[in-house]
């Protein structure tokens, strides 16, 4: 069996496993059906969601805030990682103002947010700005100083002036860190998307689909298959960003490695 196919199957079983201690739990009645239905009815809800319009409209609302929130983010944190990467003095002037401003909880602005944007797509994408950031910022700083220096030595002394070296030696080699620094991103912006509307009720996203259908305290159920969706949409993007890594940096010996 391939190592691929291997992981998969030990995948597959990992959820068999899960799903059959669910089940039991419930029709054991260990835990009250009432908190926590069986995850046979769970998967069923689940998949009837995936035909319903209200839910759908939800969850292109949260993939709408996290795609631009993401998009802007790279736009702006990777060439910021660069610069800061590549100059030892703007890293050093900054680096106070970063480390000030990281340990901050992006939770713990959303009342800022809502103030400054009000409840819709902007307040949340200002979020998730805020809080995707960081892993790409430090990825691609990261990245662009563990450049070998020879690499970028033997680029001068062929006549390669400051910017070719940036553009032939030091953003290739970072490439992966950066590609890493992003999947990282794309899992906290579906986080805060999310976060912002179960907390501020804003976008009509999938966050305020599961706080109107757990808000009678009946649909136990719907609760729970949203949650289980949300889990297999977060999976799903980050399933399809490593193929893309991969696409675009197969050629990195890493990623040849595990392929």
């Amino acid at each position: 069996m391939r190592p691929g196919a291997r992981q998969l199957a030990r995948g597959l079983a990992g959820v068999a496993i899960a799903f059959a201690i669910a089940e039991g739990v419930t029709r054991l009645e260990l835990v009250s059906p009432r908190y926590l239905p069986p995850a046979s009815t769970i998967a069923a809800r689940a998949v009837s969601l995936l035909g319903d319009a209200e839910f759908l409209h939800a969850v292109g609302a949260t993939l709408t805030a996290w795609a631009l929130g993401l998009g802007l983010t790279v736009a702006l944190a990777v060439p910021l990682g660069v610069l800061l990467g590549s100059s030892r003095v703007c890293y050093q002037a900054t680096r106070a103002v970063v480390e000030f401003l990281r340990p901050i909880p992006s939770v713990a602005l959303i009342p800022l947010a809502i103030l400054l944007f009000g409840q819709d797509l902007q307040m949340k994408t200002s979020l998730i700005l805020y809080a995707a950031t960081w892993p790409v910022l430090f990825n691609t700083i990261y990245g662009v100083q563990d450049v070998d220096p020879v690499a970028k030595e033997t680029a001068r002394s062929f006549g390669f002036g400051r910017l070719a070296v940036l553009a032939r030696v030091s953003l290739p080699s970072a490439a992966p860190f950066i590609a890493t620094g992003i999947r990282l991103a794309a899992a906290v912006a579906l986080i805060l998307a999310i976060s912002a509307e179960l907390l501020a009720g804003a976008g009509g996203g999938i966050g305020t689909w599961i706080l109107t259908a757990g808000s009678g305290g009946e649909n136990a159920d719907l609760v729970y298959a949203a949650t289980l969706l949300t889990g297999v949409l977060g999976f799903a993007l980050n399933w399809g960003l490593v193929t893309l890594e991969r696409l675009l940096l197969g050629w990195q010996p890493r990623l040849q490695e595990a392929a």
